[in-house]
């Protein structure tokens, strides 16, 4: 699609399953991309954290599970008040649960698709995630701006899995830098 848009090279960035997404863009299209930014992105789970995803997607089918839940892995106990917390509740409630389950189903595994090709991606990459996050962990960052050749890890103090929204202006901060950074410092500076 960035070919026939004429476009690039572009900067891509993505949340969660988007961040799954900006990866598989930098591995597959690497001329086409200026750099990539991962936020709270998933790398090289163990079996317990796969198998987890993947009994939550199967929940998920069924129509039984509960989606407080999922909110609370997001932000915590004692969120509830908040507005970002009550804005993911109101779109959580809206998503199709079929389609919710399906994506949920690719989720539990689109971590080990590209996560060999991080030391062939090239570009400025940034890894940033809450230090609470409990699937998108600080230590999956750390490990996949290890693997980039230019990447970095950003970790967001006292936050968790939606840290774009807990923490906006930190967020905005590091996306800021991400997008001065050239092949040459982010090479010296990982």
């Amino acid at each position: 699609m960035l070919v026939e848009l004429g476009r690039g090279p572009v900067s891509v960035a993505g949340h969660s399953m988007g961040a799954l997404i900006a990866g598989g863009i930098a591995a597959e299209a690497p001329d086409h991309v200026a750099r990539v930014a991962l936020l709270n992105g998933v790398y090289m789970r163990d079996d317990a954290a796969r198998n987890a995803v993947k009994a939550r997607a199967a929940e998920i089918v069924t129509g039984a599970f509960d989606r407080e839940a999922p909110l609370r892995r997001w932000f915590g106990e004692g969120h509830e008040h908040e507005e970002a917390y009550a804005l993911s509740r109101r779109l959580l409630a809206l998503v199709d649960q079929q389609g919710y389950a399906t994506a949920y189903g690719a989720f539990a595994g689109g971590d080990a698709t590209y996560a060999d090709r991080w030391p062939h991606v090239t570009c400025p990459s940034l890894f940033l995630t809450g230090d609470g996050d409990l699937n998108s962990t600080p230590a999956m960052a750390e490990a996949m701006a290890a693997a980039a050749r230019n990447g970095r890890a950003v970790i967001i103090e006292g936050h968790r899995h939606m840290v774009n929204l807990t923490a906006p202006e930190a967020v905005n901060a590091a996306l800021t830098e991400w997008m001065t950074w050239t092949r040459e410092e982010a090479r010296h500076d990982a």
